[in-house]
């Protein structure tokens, strides 16, 4: 089962997806996907593995800022029967989108212009990671920012980061068995809500 969960930045998203995988499964797995760049992300990243660490509830934490597809496909194969397999949680997506935009981007260095080595589109990158959450069968959540409701980025790169974050939301938001938008800590079901026009 797969649960899409998205929200603003310090909306609980992370902490009911926590909530939420405790009650799918007896133990966690926990998708890591951002990348130390500084001593505030150093700091940050210390304080969720520690608080992890004192829950009541056994966490593995795995750092996977690029290859989400095959880790989740690794951890598929290693488990048993969907029922007993551990909860994977990803957070968050967009971390691991702008590692990727970041990877994919071309740079100047000394008046030369470096392409990037890796020679697939984002879109294909996304589209990879898709069909594995579609197949997955274990409890597999997702957590991702909610980047669109604020202002247009003033600078080409954030715009192309908003509009390829709310494409891969939308995308992923269809294929998980479950969507949830969590506003001031509070989860909103989007799917049991969510408005169906007559021919859908």
């Amino acid at each position: 089962m797969a649960v899409f969960i998205t929200g603003g930045a310090r909306s609980g998203k992370s902490d009911f997806a926590e909530r939420y995988a405790k009650q799918l499964s007896d133990s966690g797995v926990y998708l890591a996907t951002s990348e130390i760049r500084d001593d505030e992300m150093a700091e940050r990243i210390d304080r969720h593995r520690q608080a992890r660490q004192s829950a009541a509830f056994p966490w593995r934490t795995i750092e996977e800022p690029y290859d989400l597809a095959g880790r989740l496909r690794e951890l598929g194969a290693q488990e048993g029967d969907a029922a007993a397999q551990s909860a994977v949680l990803v957070d968050c997506l967009t971390l691991w989108l702008t590692n990727w935009m970041l990877r994919l981007e071309p740079w100047e260095e000394d008046g030369i212009l470096h392409r990037p080595q890796d020679d697939r589109s984002l879109d294909e990158v996304i589209d990879e990671l898709l069909a594995v959450v579609a197949a997955y069968r274990g409890p597999l959540l997702l957590v991702t920012n909610e980047v669109g409701s604020g202002i247009v980025p003033a600078y080409a790169l954030g715009r192309r980061f908003r509009d390829a974050a709310g494409r891969m939301n939308r995308k992923l938001a269809a294929v998980c068995d479950e969507a949830y938008l969590v506003v001031a800590g509070f989860p909103l079901d989007l799917k049991a809500h969510s408005f169906r026009l007559d021919n859908e």
